[in-house]
């Protein structure tokens, strides 16, 4: 499989009726000063019933003899036409918590069993533009469990995911040398990045 010979067709207009994940809606509010005013922002259409969870991204770490490694995935984004490094992530069902969620999707798009053992408060990722939101779980995976030893993707259809694992002590140089390799960074691995660099920088 070769990410990088997906590409963009053409592009469209879409009227929110006719969106199937998203819609587009304009709020009206009043700000500090009293004044009335208006925003556009996109929401999704999949939260399920219940929640105020849209989905998880996981962040899962492997131990290993050579130093803990960092779960990541290269997958095709069309809405910024290129492939994208990211955490493995998914939406809620029905029902589902979201460390269930992130054990769930682990299992489906890596082929690994993991335990989830920690949730963040809920992230939102660009509440300029939309409500979209999640939250970040951090999932251990026994890499002596039997089941973990060959590891298959159970990927659905249209689902293009490549896994590969960096060294935590050497996050932020990979991240950038992913991107000046030509890939695109998602938010939350910098976000991550950043943190572990000013860990550095102040002996925290």
């Amino acid at each position: 499989m070769d990410l990088t010979k997906a590409k963009i067709t053409d592009v469209k207009d879409l009227k929110s009726e006719d969106a199937r994940w998203v819609k587009i809606q304009k709020v009206y509010y009043q700000d500090p000063n009293g004044k009335a005013r208006d925003w556009e922002f996109c929401s999704r259409q999949t939260r399920v019933e219940g929640s105020d969870v849209d989905g998880v991204g996981i962040l899962a770490i492997f131990e290993k003899d050579t130093g803990p490694e960092i779960l990541l995935q290269r997958q095709f984004r069309p809405p910024v036409n290129g492939v994208v490094i990211e955490f493995p992530a998914g939406l809620l069902d029905k029902g589902e918590t979201p460390e269930q969620c992130a054990e769930r999707e682990l299992l489906e798009e890596t082929g690994y069993i993991g335990t989830a053992f920690h949730s963040s408060p809920i992230l939102f990722c660009d509440p300029g533009f939309c409500n979209t939101n999640l939250k970040l779980v951090q999932v251990s995976i026994d890499l002596s469990d039997e089941r973990n030893k060959n590891p298959k993707q159970q990927l659905e259809d249209g689902e293009f995911i490549e896994n590969f694992t960096v060294p935590l002590k050497e996050f932020p140089e990979r991240l950038e040398a992913l991107a000046k390799e030509g890939y695109i960074l998602d938010a939350r691995l910098m976000n991550i990045a950043e943190g572990i660099l000013v860990a550095r920088k102040y002996a925290l």
